[in-house]
């Protein structure tokens, strides 16, 4: 089965999804929207796409493990999710420490300007579903 992989934003989201085995993490896209509606339904359409049954969606979560605002907003869009899929689980994950992780790694592998920002999103969401991955084994 696939899953996708989700790192919301206010302007940008990055979307990933998993090989048919659940083994690998791939970045697919980046939906560049402010608007929490759109970016729901063009989720919902990765989804139908790649036959995701499952969409694991990065939760942030404060350095002491509350939640705040952009949690809330988090989980606005998983519900709407549910709405326009009924039959897909919706899993929220731990993403602290993800668009820092996705930093350093494009600081080593020398991404910079427009190619750091166009990309950065669908790496901070392949690492939220690869380390979700990873923790299913």
């Amino acid at each position: 089965m696939r899953i996708l992989g989700i790192d919301y934003g206010d302007r940008r989201t990055g979307v990933s999804v998993s090989d048919e085995l659940e083994f690998l993490a791939n970045a697919v896209t980046t939906i560049k929207s402010a608007d929490i509606q759109t970016v729901a339904q063009e989720i919902a359409k990765i989804s139908v796409t790649h036959n995701a049954k499952k969409i694991v969606i990065g939760l942030p979560k404060n350095m002491d493990g509350t939640e705040g605002f952009r949690a809330k907003r988090t989980r606005e869009l998983g519900n709407m999710l549910l709405q326009l899929l009924s039959d897909t689980e919706i899993i929220y994950y731990d993403e602290r420490m993800t668009t820092m992780a996705a930093a350093q790694y494009m600081n080593i592998t020398g991404f910079k300007g427009k190619k750091r920002k166009a990309n950065i999103d669908m790496l901070a969401a392949d690492i939220i579903l690869q380390d979700y991955l990873d923790s299913k084994r």
